[in-house]
């Protein structure tokens, strides 16, 4: 008997072995994890990977492929947070990583409205880590020739 995995829809494992060393800054994922019928318990999972179509997200709950999990994301920041809340998930890969678990989330969308307020919050939250990205890349870079000519 073959066994088939779900595959994401634009995404492969093997094009994501970078993300398995660095985290999202300030990126947080917060979902409730049912342990039995009266037990649940609220985790805080760090990100890996986000776009528009999902993420990947870091934990040591046991998840597989085809379970749904709702996140709510949270970008830390100095005065307010951006929350996008209830954002629903399918689980489509698993990776076992030392006591953790790597997982590939593709998010569900209910209605392909965009100006939803959890699209936008979470456009917004996309766009701020974009932004948190570049200025680290160019803080990680160095000082650029022309600051090295002038000092």
């Amino acid at each position: 008997m073959v066994q088939i995995t779900p595959v994401s829809r634009c995404r492969h494992w093997k094009q994501r072995i970078g993300f398995m060393n660095n985290a999202l800054p300030d990126l947080v994922a917060h979902f409730r994890y049912r342990h039995s019928f009266f037990r649940r318990e609220d985790v805080h999972a760090r990100l890996y990977e986000l776009d528009s179509f999902g993420c990947v997200m870091k934990t040591d709950k046991p998840f597989e492929p085809g379970d749904t999990v709702t996140l709510d994301l949270v970008m830390k920041m100095p005065l307010d947070d951006i929350r996008a809340e209830g954002i629903s998930g399918l689980v489509t890969e698993k990776r076992k990583h030392c006591s953790n678990f790597f997982y590939s989330i593709d998010f569900i969308q209910p209605d392909s409205n965009e100006n939803t307020p959890s699209s936008q919050k979470l456009r917004r939250i996309r766009e701020v880590l974009y932004k948190k990205q570049t200025l680290r890349s160019r803080r990680a870079a160095g000082p650029t020739t022309w600051s090295r000519q002038t000092a």
